[in-house]
């Protein structure tokens, strides 16, 4: 009987293995249970009354017509996005329609946001993903490095993290990217004797530092995640400041890593402590599956070395885009580089893919646009300024030093999370808010602007706090108050990190100013 059971849990394991369950785009989310369902039903007319409420507000408020109606139009979406009684994309197509209508932008200003370099962006880098889970290169990486790393507890979770490393820049969708790697953390859970029947510390530090991964290390790179490319379109359009790929990687990237390999040892040496036991495999014969699985890839086929040659080529002139015109004489930007990267992927007998197995995401890119319009709507109008002298008004902020306001506006927006879990909403919220603040204080917006919109992806407080965290949630390899502790934890040392560095690096760089100099 025993060696039955080790038969079909073998067996089991192996299914997993094959890492079939690779989608790219996600599918809007059914409602979970009863208050989501009621959030629902009361959103729609909520929304409403509070667009005619702020609609009509009485004269003296302080703005102007056209800002009074933008700022309507953006709130009754902001509610439907939250509460959900339509698909976001839907309720997107909805807040141009009202744009329109209401005179706050005309139809060629709500056509451009379709037309904007971030949404090509998106919509490329999806493609080239489609590249990288078709040619089953994704499944090698994953595959290899546990080999290579797998027969030691702590070097297992190493494995992990130099995985989500790799596949952030590439792979724009966190969901997608906890949806490709579940199979194999599973599987490496259970060879350290984590199941869903026994838990244990390794399984605890494996699930929690991969959920850390999946949303912190995407904000590496402005293409980790949809919400990065909607704050550089917010930062561009409101700020008037070009993020370059190689700016956000400067700042996004040494913060990201550095977090990760911390909590890499925070967490097995203090929060959820490996005892020797579960150090080394203990499900007889389980890197030997692995390996069974690796071996049936074989070598590296034609279409993976393509992959690789398209990858290397689209990342190397991210990577340089700043230096593009010195070099060239012309600057190929970040969407150029992935347009390119495109058409090699997709050119008839040449590439490794047909348009027809591009998972794109296209309600995603309708949502983007829809919040892109709502955002510079807020700034033309200048009711992102009025919110600011609203909510600041009563402070004299140019009396506190730099570093004060901006650890403020980094701590919430690096725990807004926790109220608001749609990192697009609290894109959209805060960047306009913290731009204006910006402005009227006299420091360049893209000090606060940039380190903030590093924040937008760290969601990773609460298993309702984002899709990868609910998915890997549901092995019931940790409780609520596992994930609340090892969360909180790095997202203080993420503030940490951001405020030193505010006061080293980034001076270094010429992104902030003096940490204690104040508004000049």
């Amino acid at each position: 009987m025993a060696t039955e059971a080790a038969h079909d849990q073998n067996r089991r394991l192996m299914d997993l293995l094959g890492m079939d369950r690779m989608s790219l785009s996600s599918k809007p989310r059914e409602a979970q249970d009863r208050t989501e369902k009621w959030m629902r039903y009361l959103g729609f007319p909520g929304g409403i009354l509070l667009f005619l409420a702020i609609l009509y507000l009485p004269p003296g408020a302080g703005l102007s017509a056209s800002a009074q109606a933008g700022a309507a139009c953006f709130a009754l979406a902001l509610v439907w996005w939250v509460t959900e009684p339509f698909p976001t994309y839907v309720t997107s197509l909805v807040l141009m329609f009202l744009l329109l209508v209401t005179r706050v932008a005309t139809d060629k200003a709500i056509m451009y946001v379709l037309g904007m370099d971030v949404i090509w962006l998106n919509l490329l880098a999806f493609i080239l993903s489609s590249m990288l889970v078709k040619v089953k290169l994704a499944k090698r990486m994953a595959l290899w490095l546990i080999l290579r790393f797998g027969r030691k507890a702590s070097h297992a979770l190493v494995a992990f993290l130099i995985l989500h490393m790799i596949l952030a820049p590439l792979i724009p969708a966190t969901a997608a990217r906890a949806v490709m790697t579940l199979p194999l953390i599973v599987v490496v859970a259970a060879i350290y004797g984590a199941t869903e029947e026994n838990n244990n510390n390794f399984g605890r530090n494996l699930l929690l530092l991969n959920l850390c991964c999946i949303s912190i290390l995407s904000s590496m790179t402005m293409t980790g995640s949809a919400a990065n490319l909607i704050a550089v379109g917010m930062i561009q359009t409101m700020a008037d400041q070009r993020v370059y790929y190689v700016d956000w990687v400067k700042v996004g990237a040494p913060i990201a890593v550095a977090t990760m390999f911390i909590m890499w040892w925070i967490g097995q040496k203090l929060l959820f402590r490996i005892p020797a036991a579960e150090q080394v495999p203990q499900l007889e014969g389980g890197l030997g599956l692995v390996r069974e699985q690796y071996e049936t890839l074989g070598p590296l086929t034609k279409p993976e070395k393509k992959a690789i040659g398209i990858f290397a080529l689209v990342l190397a002139l991210w990577m340089t885009d700043i230096f593009h015109m010195q070099w060239f004489g012309v600057e190929v930007s970040a969407p150029f580089a992935a347009l390119l990267g495109a058409v090699i992927v997709l050119f008839p007998r040449y590439g490794v893919l047909q348009w027809s197995e591009a998972e794109i995401p296209w309600h995603l890119l309708i949502f983007s646009a829809g919040a892109y319009a709502g955002g510079l709507a807020l700034d033309d109008t200048g009711a992102a300024a009025w919110g600011v002298k609203v909510l600041f008004g009563s402070f004299d902020l140019r009396s506190v030093p730099f570093g004060v306001a901006y650890t403020v506006v980094i701590a919430v927006m690096m725990y807004s999370h926790l109220l608001t879990t749609s990192k697009t909403v609290r894109t959209l919220i805060m960047l306009p808010i913290i731009i204006s603040l910006a402005k009227s204080l006299g420091w360049n917006p893209l000090s606060f602007a940039l380190p903030a919109a590093l924040c937008i992806d760290w969601v990773v407080g609460l298993p309702i706090s984002g899709k990868p965290n609910v998915i890997l949630f549901s092995t019931n390899q940790y409780s609520v108050g596992d994930n609340f502790k090892y969360g909180m934890v790095a997202c203080t040392v993420g503030v940490i990190l951001l405020v030193l560095s505010a006061m080293t690096w980034f001076q270094w760089i010429g992104l902030t100013p003096d940490f204690w100099a104040t508004a000049p």
